[in-house]
């Protein structure tokens, strides 16, 4: 949203800024406006804007598939009572566990990813996170092995 209350629409150089970031976000000002083929002050005052009106929320490590193989793995289904379910997507967002989170439909309103290094820290997040208000009831399954298609 803008102070004005009209949500930031981003256009296409903004969604080029986020497409290089997505792949690699520590690229610096000047490789961003190199690769974009504009000034240093327009990535800068754009990535500004991207951050002020929240379409950019923060920034990630992606690491490499085999880093995580001891990492405990699952996805929550939650169920959300009460008509502020934001306050308890903003609640889960303090979760460095918490890898992603997706609106879905059904008996469930999210479905939250979540990656632990270890059995207790597993079992850390899911008491605090069924402990946050607005959360009415989980349901989490571990993976245990990819499948392939």
């Amino acid at each position: 949203m803008t102070k004005a209350g009209v949500r930031y629409v981003p256009d296409e150089l903004d969604r080029r800024i986020i497409a290089i970031l997505r792949s690699d976000g520590r690229a610096s000002l000047s490789k961003l406006s190199e690769m974009l083929g504009v000034v240093r002050g327009t990535v800068q005052n754009r990535l500004d804007r991207l951050l002020e009106t929240g379409t950019i929320v923060g920034f990630t490590v992606r690491v490499r598939e085999d880093f995580e193989t001891q990492t405990i793995h699952a996805m929550m289904m939650v169920e959300i009572n009460g008509k502020s379910p934001m306050s308890v997507v903003r609640a889960l967002r303090g979760f460095p566990e918490i890898h992603s989170m997706y609106t879905t439909n059904g008996n469930w309103d999210l479905i939250v990813d979540i990656r632990a290094a270890s059995l207790a820290d597993f079992d850390r997040v899911l008491r605090e996170v069924r402990q946050i208000e607005g959360v009415a009831n989980s349901e989490t399954s571990l993976l245990l092995s990819g499948v392939s298609a």
